[in-house]
């Protein structure tokens, strides 16, 4: 007889194409709340993410394991509650309160879809004990932190890319560099920089076109659509049918990058900097920190705000 695990996991690389997606949804809809299928493919299956989007706010995706020959996924049935928001529904509301989750390593950024309740089941923290740090909050005054939540969206794109796209544009030529020369002169004795290299070159790719998109063809549209709720125009049909495509490719690089960031950050101890670094070594440190700070804030804007807004708007626009 087949364990409850065992039963959980479905192998597709031996079915016809035809076949792969309808029975991935016939499994994950055979889950109970909170379960877990794990599905194994010998390439990305991103396809099959965004059809699952489509379907809502119902699942989690991660990955187990990314090529170059096989992929490892587990897709889980959210836990719903309707009393229970979401990590980047909170911090969209008050983004002060985004402090206390990365206080606790609470991805509010690129994993903000999840509630409170999954996020703190997954990491086996006091839920109680965050809710009432964010209770807290509520009764500090709101200070120099800026209302993006009440932003034009046209503003908050414009902002996006004169803030955060600038920032990565800056910033990333300097961290190869410095990547590959701390690499290069310490990796011998610390062979963890030959993989944080590799992960920030990884980076650099994919933020490059990522941003490239948002700027030619996704933020102009969004901005469309303003203009549009605010003087009665017709916009345009775009290429990408529903803004809901883009967005979700957006939202699957965030977490490509994110991941990055986030193995950079097991590799170093946290950027712990041995006894033998030099001063590349605690530059180079101290800027992928930095960097890593600033673009939980970038994709924040964008996840938590900028995008479910402009997807309301097209929706209205639509009636």
């Amino acid at each position: 007889m087949k364990t409850l695990s065992e039963e959980n996991l479905l192998d597709i690389t031996m079915l016809k194409p035809r076949e792969k997606h309808p029975l991935v949804f016939i499994r994950f809809d055979e889950l109970t709340t909170g379960e877990t299928l794990t599905i194994y493919n010998d390439h990305d299956p991103k396809a099959l993410y965004h059809q699952l989007i489509e379907r809502g706010n119902i699942f989690s995706w991660d990955y187990l394991e990314e090529g170059p020959e096989w992929w490892k996924v587990n897709i889980t049935k959210r836990i719903t509650d309707n009393n229970d928001e979401t990590l980047g529904q909170i911090a969209a509301k008050d983004v002060r309160k985004a402090e206390v989750f990365k206080k606790y390593g609470l991805d509010f950024c690129c994993g903000g879809k999840k509630t409170i309740t999954e996020a703190c089941a997954e990491k086996g923290l006091d839920i109680t004990k965050i809710k009432n740090e964010l209770e807290q909050v509520d009764t500090i005054p709101a200070g120099a932190f800026l209302p993006y939540n009440d932003w034009n969206l046209d503003f908050l794109a414009d902002y996006i890319v004169n803030t955060h796209h600038s920032y990565v544009k800056k910033m990333l030529p300097e961290m190869l560099t410095y990547a590959s020369k701390v690499a290069r002169v310490h990796g011998g004795q610390h062979p963890e920089l030959l993989s944080i290299c590799k992960l920030v070159d990884e980076i650099n790719a994919e933020l490059t076109v990522h941003m490239e998109k948002e700027e030619k063809v996704l933020f102009p549209y969004i901005k469309a659509l303003a203009a549009a709720v605010n003087g009665g125009e017709n916009v345009q049909a775009p290429h990408f049918g529903t803004i809901q495509n883009p967005i979700a490719v957006m939202e699957t690089e965030h977490e490509l990058v994110g991941r990055n960031l986030e193995e950079i950050r097991h590799l170093s101890n946290n950027y712990a900097l041995p006894d033998d670094a030099c001063g590349s070594y605690g530059l180079l440190y101290k800027m992928l920190a930095e960097f890593e700070n600033d673009l939980h804030t970038h994709v924040h804007l964008e996840n938590n705000i900028l995008f479910p807004k402009a997807v309301s708007m097209e929706e209205a626009l639509k009636g």
